[in-house]
């Protein structure tokens, strides 16, 4: 499990399918009201606090992203009290409801497919290796100072998956940002053909 702030009021958590194995948790139940999900996100947001100081009183928004042979991103927006109804300088001014977690979540499945290298060599290797699996596929992002390798459902051959995830966890790993993120703070470098690309021009190592 991973923990990163996005802002003061804002927090992104990777769980790999292991995190959710481990605590007998399928990919279906996540959007369930069941007592193992609550205990997890009680076991996420404790480690949110203590790792990154995230404090989760409050309403909090919760979206969940599918991604596939990766895990999931859940990414919690923390909601602000509304105080005003009290008056000013009401003893109330503190007091939280009983009901820690007011959870509103959404979720969202995404098959795109999307991993991040932390040196451009490591992305020449793994484009060489994928030509053979690939066809006309692929789009580069530079983002956070990593390479990020996007790929679409559409690009992938029927039963290549496997092995394409394989290669890519090879050079790279698993990456918990989003399509939308990269969008926004990314900069995108080849915005189609990116392995054909990226093979013309760079030679493999020896």
């Amino acid at each position: 499990m991973k923990i990163e702030r996005l802002g003061q009021d804002k927090i992104r958590i990777f769980l790999t399918f292991d995190d959710l194995s481990e605590r007998g948790i399928q990919k279906e139940d996540m959007w369930q009201e069941i007592p193992k999900v609550h205990d997890l996100f009680t076991e996420m947001m404790d480690q949110a606090y203590n790792e990154v100081g995230f404090d989760a009183t409050g309403p909090l928004a919760v979206e969940v992203f599918a991604l596939p042979a990766q895990g999931m991103v859940v990414i919690v927006t923390r909601g602000k009290y509304d105080h005003h109804h009290h008056g000013i300088g009401s003893p109330y001014e503190d007091e939280l409801p009983e009901e820690v977690y007011e959870m509103e979540v959404t979720l969202e499945q995404s098959d795109t497919i999307l991993y991040s290298f932390d040196d451009f060599e490591n992305v020449i290797e793994a484009a060489h290796v994928l030509k053979s699996m690939l066809h006309e596929a692929g789009r580069l992002y530079k983002y956070n100072g990593k390479w990020v390798l996007q790929l679409e459902p559409e690009e992938i051959e029927d039963g290549k998956h496997p092995a394409l995830i394989a290669v890519l966890a090879e050079f790279g790993e698993a990456t918990s940002v989003t399509t939308a993120m990269l969008e926004e703070y990314g900069q995108l470098i080849m915005a189609d053909h990116a392995v054909d690309t990226i093979c013309n021009h760079f030679k493999r190592q020896d």
